[in-house]
């Protein structure tokens, strides 16, 4: 992915570098996909970096440390050691990974006289992972400097928060999620990346990862919903034609948010009748959004689902 916008964020970062005194510990917030890890890898470089000595890439740099998400179960385990890097990752990153960061803040820095240290995301740390890292952020080691990743900043302990300054992010205009999209993936087809970009809502890495999903189809059938409503549900069975008879969670996370996104579209320009039920549809698909992860939906049903509050959403009246 390519690092682009947040001019705020960056003059904020480097004001605080040539400060005296810099703080501690930094809670960089934002939606997801905003691009906060790539500038917390790129500030973090810049943060240890120091004159005449040759750089390594962050991922890399022996002064960036950053606990990862540990491999599912031992067979994921055994891949990685075999030297494939395609593998199913825990949600979470347990006590472990911090307790390995903590370990290696008792020596000195390896380059320079900084080191840094990258939580990415602070939102999926367990329990007992907060707990360490908290004793860290209250003595921090001298020369140590912390970088929280958050989309939801409001979840962590206050605790966390009161001990670190914030760095917001917000999401990038469409034009700059179009331009790195075509960077990234020149191949696409011009249908496609509209799609991601209007289901991302200046994500660029969401709009990435419904790239992948070819949203393309699918963004042509709810615009015509939207804009005709579908009485005779011939539509909703194009929609679930072009969603596939297996859609697994993911494609059908990809689907409720392009839905969301098409309608939230209409809404400053709705009148205020047709404005009420846009955000009637939209509060459903808020929902249908948080339930998917966990509950087992049936595919075809949930499709009718998305495409009846995409058509109570439409320009002429109708009931879902």
């Amino acid at each position: 992915m390519i690092l682009r916008g947040h001019e705020a964020a960056w003059a904020e970062w480097r004001a605080a570098l040539g400060s005296e005194r810099m703080h501690h510990a930094w809670i960089l917030a934002g939606p997801r996909g905003v691009g906060k890890g790539l500038f917390a890898r790129a500030a973090a470089a810049a943060l240890v970096a120091e004159r005449g000595i040759p750089q390594p890439e962050p991922d890399k740099h022996p002064d960036i440390l950053i606990p990862e998400h540990p491999p599912e179960n031992k067979e994921e385990e055994k891949k990685r050691a075999d030297g494939d890097m395609d593998i199913r990752r825990k949600r979470s990153i347990p006590i472990d990974e911090i307790r390995a960061v903590q370990h290696r803040l008792t020596t000195r820095p390896t380059l320079g006289s900084r080191r840094a240290v990258i939580i990415d995301p602070a939102d999926d740390l367990e329990k007992g992972a907060v707990n360490a890292l908290l004793k860290s952020l209250e003595e921090p080691p001298v020369g140590t400097y912390f970088l929280l990743i958050a989309h939801r900043p409001g979840r962590l302990l206050p605790t966390i928060r009161s001990r670190c300054r914030m760095l917001r992010f917000a999401p990038l205009p469409d034009a700059d999620v179009h331009a790195i999209l075509s960077q990234v993936a020149p191949e696409a087809p011009f249908e496609a990346r509209e799609a991601a970009v209007t289901a991302a809502l200046g994500a660029p890495g969401v709009a990435l990862e419904f790239l992948l999903q070819d949203l393309g189809p699918l963004h042509r059938v709810m615009l015509e919903i939207v804009a005709r409503g579908d009485a005779d549900f011939a539509l909703r069975g194009a929609l679930a034609e072009a969603i596939g008879t297996r859609p697994d969670r993911e494609r059908m996370q990809a689907v409720v948010e392009l839905a969301r996104a098409v309608i939230a579209a209409d809404l400053a320009q709705a009148p205020r009748e047709r404005q009420q039920r846009i955000i009637a549809a939209h509060a459903e698909l808020v929902r249908l959004a948080a339930q998917l992860p966990t509950y087992n939906f049936d595919p075809g049903l949930a499709v009718m689902e998305i495409g009846g509050l995409l058509a109570s959403a439409a320009m002429p009246r109708e009931a879902a």
